[in-house]
């Protein structure tokens, strides 16, 4: 198939090109917009606890709001409140409802802290609009209003909350994909020209990845987003970038190191492409069919953001296939290579003696050492994990701490009780749907005070009850900040309290930030049961039906699994320590570190294949994989590694432990892993890591492949040079 594919694109790399332009016009042009969405709340189904009190909120209490962005007063010499001052706020508060801004429905005053230096005004927003960009423009708006209103006062006014952090996660999301962007086409470029010491191949990617691969993938995306009614999150765009570049350009140095090695054994240039795509496009789709199962199996995630996540990447990386297997190979086929490689002039001589063919022999000889050697290094690192703990606080993940939703948010934990920011809201309601009558508010409220980790419990006979009196509102403040792991174990504690007292013939729900964290808690822990384990056997069923074994798939994913318990443990050991590693973390990980690892495993464990079959005992095919493929993959280990390493210089956590994750995960896979641990494995493993088949085997005659000295290619060219060598 891949020879037909090769030979259909270098003949016709024209109309190639063409289909690929029409192609991405009509799919751009078309496309709906995708908008985004923040709210944490949305990225769970409505069977959570969390989620149905949002809902009996909604419907009991339509007037009762969690405020969507709060206005926080303090004096600039940060002395306690003056007479005058509170009269400033009151004026600036009302000033401020009647602004009429869109979103916004009503500003009401809050509470003052206890040491009287702040006091605060909550804003209620139109609760269709959770966490989309058009509340983010209110807070902007609110931002600019106070500060005018402020003028001339002793005042310093800042707004936070819900709406505005979603504002100061799109202004860091920009400067994230600025600095993903340019760094990455920085390294991309600078690597490209110190390996192949050509300005046209270290251009020629980023222009097509860049031009037709990302806006093509975008527009399939949004399609898909409103198709399936799936989430759209702003936080994604950076990590989309990197995907396409890093990938892509992998994928572009695959077929560009086998087209020069094609190249150098005497092929004719196009033959040569056709001979690349042939060889390489197995191995290419292969590692990309594991990618793309990795990424569709977080559409059995019970979190929106990442369901939203993996079916975007999947099409990325698809497209971005199709281009590896097409594109690129169509464009390079109409430039010489003397042109495409210039101005360097040993692109057409086979090196002698390199630094791979050094590793080969030692991989090859020392077999055990190696496999014990570079396993060890894994298992250790591992270790790390031990030490693991989730931080459930996504906001202040992504937002860095400069920003004005941030110090509102850390104000407040210091000025008020650190649970003020958050409330935590108990609805008690009858099964029946009758009215409440004959239960004692007081003493339930009592008993829900009495919960760990509760300051505070109120209830308001007047305000407190829906007007059928079907459904009663008791609302707590919490000891602790809202996403902090002690809040989420409070909760749990608040439920089983309020479970246990509710009077006969009434059931109670827990609701607010603290109780949406839990039950995020709970389906990350679903995801871990299931993602996991399915994203594996989907990809050992593509390494099995590559390799034709049933051994090799074992050990191969055995080797990646250890990659990333490599991983999250050196990521747990440097950033772990404090409040945790952003709870989304360990599954976007997951998945990356083992499809990408995946990746190298299948490119080297495919070039020790087609070594073997060439009539190679296992050490000595793997010593020849390690010198053919060594370079291929540290080159595009090292890309790939260096451009998610961008993704540390963004200033936001999430994405600083993210971009050190993955590069190190891609870092393990590439230079321990494939380049070490899986060739050293197979060696010892020898013929029977292909049982129950003889993919290392000659088939004769009849199969295609044979071993070196009589034959034919297995996709129907010959392949053999003078000396009976398979090309």
């Amino acid at each position: 198939m891949f020879h037909r594919i090769g030979r259909a694109v270098v003949r016709h790399p024209v109309w190639t090109i063409v289909a690929w332009l029409v192609a991405a016009i009509a799919i751009v042009a078309t496309a709906p917009s995708l908008p985004s969405n923040s709210d944490e709340s949305s990225f769970l189904p409505s069977s959570y606890q969390s989620i149905k009190a949002l809902d009996l909120q909604e419907k009991a209490f339509p007037s009762a709001f969690t405020p969507s962005a709060i206005v926080l007063y303090q004096r600039t010499d940060n002395a306690p409140l003056t007479a005058a001052d509170k009269a400033d706020i009151s004026r600036i508060t009302t000033a401020l409802g009647n602004k009429h801004i869109d979103q916004v429905q009503k500003v009401i005053t809050g509470s003052e802290s206890g040491d009287h230096k702040y006091k605060t005004a909550l804003v209620q927003m139109d609760k269709k609009s959770d966490g989309q960009p058009k509340q983010a423009d209110a807070a902007k708006a609110l931002r600019a209003d106070s500060a005018d209103l402020a003028k001339g006062t002793q005042l310093k006014v800042l707004v936070g909350g819900q709406a505005a952090q979603n504002l100061d996660q799109q202004d860091a999301g920009n400067s994230s994909d600025a600095v993903a962007l340019v760094g990455s086409l920085l390294i991309i470029i600078i690597t490209l020209l110190i390996i192949f010491r050509s300005p046209l191949i270290a251009i020629m990617p980023l222009v097509i990845l860049m031009g037709l691969v990302f806006t093509t993938s975008n527009g399939l995306i949004s399609y898909a987003t409103k198709l399936f009614g799936l989430q759209a999150n702003s936080s994604i765009s950076a990590l989309l970038i990197v995907v396409v570049l890093g990938v892509g350009t992998d994928y572009f140095l695959f077929l560009m190191f086998r087209y020069r090695e094609r190249l150098r054994l005497g092929d004719d240039p196009k033959e040569a492409m056709v001979n690349s795509v042939t060889r390489v496009g197995e191995a290419i789709a292969s590692a990309a069919g594991a990618v793309i199962i990795s990424f569709l199996a977080l559409s059995l995630s019970t979190l929106g953001f990442l369901t939203q996540l993996g079916p975007a990447l999947a099409i990325l990386v698809a497209v971005t296939l199709i281009a590896g297997l097409t594109l690129f190979p169509a464009i390079c086929s109409l430039i010489p290579p003397r042109a495409l490689f210039w101005p360097g002039k040993k692109w057409g001589q086979e090196p002698t003696g390199t630094r791979f063919t050094s590793i080969g022999r030692m991989v090859g000889g020392k077999s055990g050492w190696v496999a014990i050697v570079s396993g060890l290094v894994m298992v250790l690192l591992a270790l790390g994990t031990l030490g693991y703990k989730a931080d459930y606080d996504l906001a202040s993940g992504s937002i860095p701490k400069t920003k004005e939703s941030m110090v509102v948010q850390d104000t407040m934990k210091k000025a008020f009780s650190a649970g003020a920011a958050d409330p935590t809201s108990v609805f008690l309601t009858r099964t029946d749907h009758k009215p409440l009558t004959g239960v004692d508010f007081t003493a339930y409220k009592d008993k829900l005070a009495q919960a760990d980790g509760v300051a505070s419990a109120t209830f308001d006979q007047k305000t407190g009850l829906s007007k059928d009196r079907t459904t009663a509102l008791f609302n707590l403040t919490l000891k602790y900040s809202g996403a902090s792991d002690k809040a989420i174990s409070a909760v749990g504690d608040v439920r089983t309290t309020a479970k246990d007292n509710a009077p006969p013939g009434t059931e109670a729900v827990v609701g607010g930030t603290s109780s949406i964290y839990r039950d995020i808690n709970a389906a990350v822990n679903h995801d871990y049961r299931t993602v996991f384990p399915v994203a594996a056997i989907l990809i050992m069923v593509i390494l099995g039906l590559l390799l034709r074994s049933i051994v090799a798939p074992w050990y191969l994913i055995a080797s990646v699994a250890l990659g990333f318990g490599a991983t999250l443990g050196a990521t747990v050991l440097i950033f772990g320590r404090g409040d945790g590693l952003i709870f989304l973390l360990p599954i976007i990980m997951y998945l990356f570190v083992v499809a990408i690892g995946t990746d190298y495993n299948i490119l080297m464990i495919a070039r020790l294949r087609e070594e073997a079959r060439e009539g190679r005992e296992p050490r000595e095919a793997a010593a020849e994989a390690l010198r053919h493929a060594g370079p291929t993959i540290a080159s595009a280990g090292f890309i790939l590694a260096a451009t998610f390493a961008t993704l540390m210089l963004s200033g936001n956590s999430f994405l600083t432990e993210m971009g050190f994750a993955i590069a190190f995960g891609i870092v393990v896979a590439a230079f321990v892993m494939a380049m070490f641990f899986t060739p050293s494995l197979t060696a010892l493993i020898g013929h029977a890591a292909w049982w129950p088949g003889h993919a290392d085997r000659g088939a004769g005659p009849q199969g295609g492949v044979v071993a070196a000295g009589g034959g034919t290619d297995p996709y129907g060219a010959p392949e053999l040079d003078e000396s009976g060598r398979r090309r």
